[in-house]
C-alpha cells in the first residue's frame, strides 16, 4: 500500500475529506500502480483520466460508508458529485 495515501474517513480525519484530499490520494494511487511519478506526454491523457475516475470512485465510496458511531453516510459532503468539476 502507498504509505503517503492517508485514511480519508472519520475518525482518521476530524472533518469530511475535501475534493483536494481525495484527488491527492487518487494521484498517489495512479503513480504507484503505473510506476510513473509523472507520465510522458503520450500517456498524459490516460493517466489524468485514471486519476479522475479513481477520485470519483473514492468520493462515492466515502459518501456511502457507514462508520459505526457516526450514522449513515458519514462522508456525505464528499459525495460522488464533489469531484466532478476536477480537471
Amino acid at each position: 500500500m502507498c504509505r503517503s495515501i492517508k485514511t480519508l474517513r472519520p475518525p482518521a480525519l476530524p472533518d469530511e475529506a475535501t475534493e483536494e484530499e481525495i484527488r491527492a490520494a487518487a494521484l498517489q494511487y495512479v503513480r504507484k500502480v503505473s510506476g510513473f511519478r509523472a507520465p510522458a506526454a503520450h500517456n498524459r491523457e490516460v493517466f489524468d483520466r485514471a486519476v479522475t475516475t479513481i477520485a470519483e470512485a473514492t468520493a462515492e465510496l466515502l459518501a456511502g460508508l457507514e462508520v459505526r458511531g457516526t450514522g449513515a453516510g458519514a462522508g456525505a459532503g464528499a459525495g460522488a458529485g464533489a469531484s466532478r468539476g476536477a480537471p
